[in-house]
Formats: structure tokens, sequence, C-alpha cells
């Protein structure tokens, strides 16, 4: 649109000197176009508008329209579940793909959710439980075909950090009572994911930004890797602290507790899954070697451990699980005012980093298989998910990454993976527990820290430093907060620093200076463009932003020291006459920002200037035409369609002023 310009120019105003005016004469437009105003509308009709573009910006209901009552309601079952969808489609070929995938990521399941349960500080038997119902009920209500839903390390960690902060508790002296709190937390996980989706409140995890997302990824990586130091040394007296100094002076002071035996066998099971990894990645057609690597690992680790009494030369082991299914928990969920406050911090927390990792997973997939995945409905189905889980002993569940990449590269073609998934599990449950007994825990460990190397993301860094150094100060601050101070405190500094950069860029908005392209009507910024020279006896000022209270006062100290500067400069070569504000990138304005508009008229009359208004949007044109309805504040002939139609016409009045 004419009289914008690139906003990549920079942010900020433009503080740089103008340069020398050039004379430049612009094309002369044939005729001038009026500025219309949008058509009248009722405010209800304006409010109604706003609150549909805020909330249902993709119009899910559109297809309703003109639809009969019957088709209504079976549309609106698909919607709520998407299974009813696909599932009558479904066929034998789709079976084969889909069984070949669940399968697959069972063997990783299994090992994971053992892992991730104690990482949360939780029985092992609790990550199989998470493992088994949060599926089926992904299934029936999630739009992603690729999304393999379980526990995430992530999640695992900030839960059991939280909890243990939070109060005096004891995963090993009062698991119950532990337990009872990750339930709880759960719950309220699952009540706000689910919120957010039904009120269609998505936009909120918004706030967590690639830049925080990634330093915070990597930050809570390395206090994982760390917290496995434990397992993977045979350290028996290890602190509950997640920050790295207490961890590592925990280390080095406990070097008599050190096992040469479970080190030799932490570092032996650690290179074969790294080397898995590297074979994975190096060739990907070979994915599967990867996927496998955990399970392998746990079942030699477990012959080897069970072969060799390995109990009895200081390698600990899992120890006795009892088989059986989910029991019911919703008797266990603690409402103690006691408890209720760190619960649903807990929960706030854990619920929005497990929406938007399972979002942004489900949202990664779709767009590589080319199909759509609804935010909204993927938020209440994780939701649900863990509102379920709370009340049949899981925690909280999303959609992990490198589960979905292993379910997406096995050849997944619908949900029913996850089926498969669930029910691989429900036979472990049922009669394979007492297989685990030996599992070792350094394996387990080691499972855990091969597992989250992949959320180091060194190339993504580096991209982020090379395109914005803000972000990445975000990206850097919320690592650094992570492994130094806390999970939540790293967290808070990050998303604390990135509303602030938000909040600036809403408080000082970009102002610059337009001149002209010579030889044609385009108006763009002088100190971007090179060709583009000032206007004789003009100020083109553009703002690329709202107006509105936050910045308006900002702005017309900005626009009155631009007046000032180009009204007494000495090197000028042509009198200022006029003042033209380009508003085509002002979607919005509020009151404050049409008093800026009017009290800018003030210095620029004193100066003997005219001001000018340039392409009001819509609704700006409709405020100032309720300004000019009380007081006259802008005439017909100060609005103006384009900038090159301003000056024509202004330039003809002016010299024709002149005598």
């Amino acid at each position: 649109m004419e009289g914008t310009s690139d906003r990549y120019g920079g942010h900020g105003s433009e503080i740089l000197p103008p340069k020398q005016a050039v004379v430049v004469k612009a094309p002369q437009p044939a005729v001038l176009h009026k500025v219309m105003a949008q058509p009248a509308q009722s405010s209800a009709s304006k409010m109604k508008g706003k609150v549909k573009e805020t909330f249902f910006p993709d119009d899910p209901f559109r297809s309703f329209k003109g639809q009969p009552l019957r088709k209504k309601w079976l549309m609106g079952v698909k919607y709520l579940f998407p299974i009813v969808e696909w599932l009558p489609g479904y066929s034998l070929s789709l079976f084969r793909s889909d069984l070949i995938a669940g399968l697959t990521i069972a063997s990783v399941a299994i090992p994971q959710g053992i892992s991730y349960a104690k990482l949360a500080d939780l029985p092992p038997i609790i990550g199989l439980f998470s493992s088994f119902v949060p599926p089926l009920v992904y299934t029936m209500l999630g739009s992603s075909r690729d999304l393999a839903v379980g526990p995430t390390s992530i999640t695992s960690l900030i839960m059991g950090a939280m909890l243990q902060k939070g109060v005096p508790v004891s995963p090993s002296e009062e698991p119950t009572l532990f337990l009872q709190l990750a339930l709880t937390s759960t719950l309220f996980a699952g009540l706000l994911q689910a919120s957010l989706g039904i009120l269609r409140l998505g936009f909120i995890i918004d706030f967590l930004s690639k830049a925080t997302l990634l330093g915070f990824m990597a930050g809570a990586a390395i206090i994982v890797s760390l917290q496995q130091l434990k397992e993977l040394l045979g350290i028996i007296h290890f602190t509950d602290k997640m920050d790295i100094v207490p961890v590592m002076a925990s280390v080095f002071q406990h070097t008599d507790e050190w096992s040469w035996q479970t080190m030799l066998m932490g570092a032996c099971f650690l290179v074969l899954l790294l080397s898995a990894r590297h074979v994975s990645m190096r060739w990907p057609e070979f994915f599967w070697i990867s996927a496998c690597a955990p399970l392998v690992s746990i079942i030699i680790s477990t012959v080897l451990v069970f072969l060799f009494k390995g109990e009895n030369h200081n390698i600990s082991i899992i120890g006795p699980l009892k088989c059986g299914l989910n029991h019911p928990s919703w008797d266990k969920l603690l409402f103690d005012p006691k408890y209720l406050g760190l619960t649903m911090k807990t929960g706030l927390v854990i619920g929005i980093i497990s929406l938007t990792e399972g979002v942004a997973v489900g949202r990664t997939f779709a767009s590589i298989k080319d199909y759509k995945v609804d935010g909204n409905k993927e938020m209440m189905a994780i939701g649900l998910m863990n509102i379920v889980g709370s009340c049949t002993s899981c925690y909280v569940t999303t959609g992990g990454f490198s589960r979905s990449a292993v379910n997406h590269n096995a050849g997944c073609k619908t949900a029913m993976s996850n089926v498969i998934m669930a029910l691989t599990v429900m036979v472990t449950l049922l009669f394979l527990m007492p297989l685990f007994v030996y599992t070792p825990n350094v394996v387990l460990g080691a499972i855990i820290i091969v597992a989250v190397i992949g959320l180091l993301d060194f190339s993504a860094a580096y991209h982020i430093w090379k395109m914005d150094k803000i972000d990445f100060l975000v990206c850097f601050c919320a690592f650094a907060g992570v492994i130094f101070l806390s999970v939540q405190q790293g967290l808070a500094i990050a998303v604390g620093i990135s509303v602030f950069r938000v909040l600036m860029q809403v408080t000082r908005p970009r102002m610059i200076i337009q001149g002209n392209i010579k030889g044609t009507d385009i108006y763009r910024n002088i100190h971007q463009y090179e060709e583009a020279q000032r206007v004789p006896g003009f100020l083109i000022l553009t703002v690329e932003a709202p107006i509105n209270f936050a910045n308006s006062n900002y702005l017309n100290e900005r626009t009155k020291r631009w007046i000032e500067d180009e009204s007494f400069s000495a090197n000028k070569q042509t009198e200022l006459r006029f003042v033209i504000f380009d508003l085509s990138a002002v979607p919005a304005i509020d009151t404050s920002g049409i008093a800026f508009l009017i009290d800018l008229k003030k210095p620029t009359e004193r100066l003997g200037l005219e001001l000018v208004l340039v392409n009001p949007t819509g609704e700006v044109m409709e405020k100032i035409q309720r300004a000019n309805d009380a007081h006259n504040h802008f005439r017909p002939d100060c609005l103006y369609l384009t900038i090159g139609e301003a000056i024509a016409s202004l330039s003809g009045e002016a010299s024709m002023a002149t005598p």
C-alpha cells in the first residue's frame, strides 16, 4: 500500500539526521480521491465481529450454515470426536501401517514410562499407567494423526522439582502423599488445558515464544542429564535441588559412594544408545534402531543383572512391580488447603508447558504431511486426557517429540497407533511386570540422558543469534535461569523479558520519515532506501503501529521534536510548509490517539505549518469523523487518500498562494 514502508527497516524511532532536502517533483495525479469511512455498523455488530475474530479466527462452524438439523448434529459429533470422522473409512491397509507404528512406539513408551516416572519421583508403575489410559482418550478426541501420547521428560522434571520444593514432602518417606499431590496437580493441569480450548484462549500459550522454549528446553535437558549422575555413578545420598551448583557439589561430595560396577554398566549402555541414535540420524531409514534401542537395553541389562546378581555388586534395581491395570484414583485427589496452592501452581506451570509442547509437535508433523490440526481441539483433547488420567492413576501426559517422531517415521496413518501402543502397554501391565524386577536404574538414567539430548538444538540457537539478538537474550536467560536458579524461575524470567519486549514495541512504536523515489509515486523510508529523497517543504511521517493510550505521549513528543528540528534547521534548502501524517499502517486508534492527533495541530499551527492526514484506515477514519462531529478538527481538505495526491494538491495550492 502506498505510504507504508518495509517493516524490517529497524526498530524504534529513526534518530539518524535527516537527509539534505533535494528538489523532487512527484508525478501529478489526474484526480483527487475522497477518503471514505467504512459503512456504518452498530456497536453490537462491531463487538460481535471483534469477539469472533479474537476467539473464532478460523470460524470452525462455517460449514454448519445451511445444513439440515440432523446433519448439524452429526457434524457436531464429528467436531467433538474426530474418531467418528475417520473410523468408518478405516481399512486393513491403514491398520497394518498403524500396527507397525504402534508396536514400535510401544517399544519406546515402556522404557520411557518407567524412566520418566522415576524422574518425577513417582513409582515406575505410574509411568506405565500414564502410557495406557491417556492414549485411548486422545485417540477419540485428538485431531493429530502423528502425535504419540505419554509422559515427557520436561513435565516429569518440573512436576517433581516443584512438588519437592513447595512443601517438605519426601517422595521416599511419604510416597502416598507425594503421589496424591502429583495426581491433583495433573487434574488442575487438565482443567486449565481443557478450559483454554473450550474458551478459545489458545493465544495465551503464544507468550512462550520459540526462543523462550528453546532456551528453557536446553536448560531443562542439562538439569535432567545432571540429575542422572546419581544413577550413572551409583550415588545413594544425592541432593533434591535442581540447579547446577548443588547438583555438581553433591556429585563430588559423595565420591566415596561411586560404584565402578554401576559406572561401567552405565557407560556401556550410554555408548550403545548414543550409537543407535547416531545411526538413525545419519540414515533415517534405520529409525527403528534408535526406537528399539531403549527396550533392548532394558532387556539385556536386566538379564545381566539377574545372571550376575548385580544387586549384590552395588547396582541398584527397580525392585518388585505388581501386575494389574490402572486403579481408580479420584479418591486420592487432595484438596487440603495446606497443599492446594502448591498443586494449583504446579498444575498451571506443567499444564502450559505440556500444552505448548503437544500443540507444537502436532502442528509440526501436520505440516509435514499437509493436513490441519485444530489447536483448540488439541487443547481440549489434552486437557480431558489429563483430567481422566488424574482419576485413573496417571500423571501429566502430552505428545512428546521423540515418541511422535518415532510414530511418524514408523509410518503411522491415523491415531489408531496410540491404541496399539496402549494395548501393548496393557499386556505388559497384566503379564510382564515381574520381568522388570532386576532392571537396573543406571540403564533408565542412560535412556533419559539420550532422550533429552535432542532438546539441545545448537543450530537453532545460532540461527536466533544471527536473526535477532534480543530473542537470543531471551533464549539465553531462559537457559541460564533454569540451570542456575530453578526451572520455574528460569521460565518466569524468559517470559518476563519477552513480555517486556512486547510492551516496549507497543509503547515505543517505530516512526519513520518518508521520501519520494524519483520518477515514481512511491514513498519509502529515507534511511532504508537510498533513492528515496525528501520532498522540499514537506515532512512525511509514518507510524507503523496502533495509536493508543500506551504510546500517544511518546508519539506526541517524538513528532514535535521532528517538527522543531525541521523548522529550525540551519541547512534546509526550502522552508517547511506541510506536515503529512501517513496513517496507512495504523490499524486502530483509541480516544487518546485521537487526542494526540488533535493536539498535534497546535504546534504545527503555531509554527505556521499545515497538518495533513493520509489514508486513515476504516476504524481510524470513523473516529476522526466522530471527533469532527463535535468540533470539526479536521477539514475535508486535510484528508487525502495517498501521499502523492496530498503533495500534488498542496504543492499546487502553495504555488497559487505565492505572489
